[in-house]
């Protein structure tokens, strides 16, 4: 990443993160978009729709001044131990995975090699629907870019990927460890999936309609999801999010407790307690 005004950036995997970043270099940026698929159909849409400037090769990995794997957890391993001798040894790799650990460990260890940069990336945005159709140019705007450079990364390198996610109209950039990105992701994305599949498994769902509103539509949302790509997801991170689930489990069960019980006064403290607490959060 030498000429910073444009860059040559290759996207492999051009679902709904993959061709949302796609777009948003597009409309914001002057940086020539290659784009990579196993499905040649979503290639040709993409260049119709101007989304990309052309279709990005194994061979043309090589150009790439930035290359962005926006992949499944597994696919994006196989990729970066298939491809690592191929990308642009003065060139930056940033994968886009829900979880860090095993990926940029991965990572780190090829780029060493091979003489590339790797940081470990995680752009909090996203929609309950995937794939390229549901791609948008705006889909980060003001969201959060999480990267994870591994230490001893030179501040420059790391300058240049915030500023180019700056550029695509994230409105901050985080910088944390693959731990502690896991840790906190199994709360704030994890558990909520897990929390959403289960909600919608109560008999009552199925009779919804005119006793559903905002609330509903918020619980329900994310249980709309890829199976197979959530399930590689929540293995990768199964120790912190099993740890969620379990502190879920354990107020769910002073609720319950309360409820059984009749125990209005616990009831009271109970909701109060998680009022005070998501202001005191709202305030953060």
């Amino acid at each position: 990443m030498t000429d910073k005004s444009k860059l040559t950036v290759g996207i492999v995997g051009m679902g709904l993160i993959g061709g949302s970043l796609a777009k948003a270099a597009k409309l914001n940026t002057q940086h020539t978009v290659l784009g990579m698929d196993l499905d040649p159909s979503v290639v040709l849409k993409a260049r119709l729709l101007e989304a990309i400037d052309d279709e990005l090769t194994v061979t043309g990995l090589k150009k790439c001044d930035l290359v962005l794997i926006a992949i499944h957890p597994q696919a994006t391993l196989d990729f970066l131990r298939d491809n690592a001798a191929k990308f642009n040894p003065r060139g930056m790799v940033i994968d886009c995975c829900g979880i860090k650990r095993e990926v940029c460990s991965l990572g780190e260890a090829l780029a060493k090699e091979h003489g590339f940069t790797f940081i470990g990336g995680h752009p909090m945005a996203g929609k309950e629907r995937s794939g390229f159709e549901h791609s948008a140019r705006t889909l980060f705007n003001r969201a959060s870019m999480i990267l994870v450079p591994p230490y001893g990364t030179a501040l420059d390198r790391i300058g240049e990927a915030k500023q180019f996610f700056m550029d695509l109209g994230f409105g901050g950039v985080k910088l944390t460890t693959p731990e502690e990105h896991d840790r906190m992701i199994a709360y704030t994305s994890h558990l909520a999936h897990v929390l959403s599949s289960a909600f919608v498994k109560s008999e009552a769902a199925r009779n919804h309609r005119g006793f559903s509103a905002g609330s509903f539509r918020d619980m329900t949302r994310v249980a709309t999801l890829h199976a197979g790509m959530w399930t590689e997801l929540f293995m990768a991170n199964r120790d912190n999010l099993a740890n969620e689930v379990d502190n879920l489990i354990f107020h769910l069960g002073e609720y319950r407790d309360a409820l059984k019980n009749g125990d209005r006064d616990t009831l009271y403290k109970l909701l109060d307690a998680g009022t005070k607490l998501k202001a005191e959060i709202d305030k953060l």
